[in-house]
């Protein structure tokens, strides 16, 4: 579905504006442990936006519960997981990534929801 495709698109224009705001902006401002989880979750919020992306041009051929389930999953994977990773570096409160497993196991079943998706389509 064209939703999913334009969800990643514009998710993976907001993971490089983050990528670049923690290169520059915040390098001289966060500790170099900080600096580190800011990065990851620009890293994780570019993957998951690809893989928003993929579960669009999957969901072209035949769209399915399965794949909408996965566009939500890795949606809220990415909420969840990297706005916490950069809610946490921003502020340095710790408690934080007590939500990031959240979105980890949002990534989790996104993945296994897009695999059983694209696998149901070749039947």
């Amino acid at each position: 579905m064209r939703l999913w495709i334009v969800l990643g698109a514009a998710s993976a224009f907001l993971s490089v504006a983050a990528g670049a705001f923690g290169a520059h902006a915040l390098k001289a401002r966060l500790s170099a442990d900080l600096l580190t989880i800011f990065e990851t979750g620009a890293r994780y919020h570019m993957y998951h936006s690809l893989g928003l992306i993929a579960v669009g041009l999957v969901a072209q051929a035949r769209p399915s519960p399965l794949l909408s389930g996965a566009g939500w999953a890795m949606l809220a994977g990415i909420v969840l997981f990297s706005g916490s990773l950069y809610a946490l570096a921003l502020t340095g409160v710790r408690v934080l990534g007590a939500i990031t497993p959240l979105g980890g196991l949002g990534f989790l079943v996104g993945w296994a929801l897009l695999a059983m998706g694209a696998w149901r389509q070749g039947s």
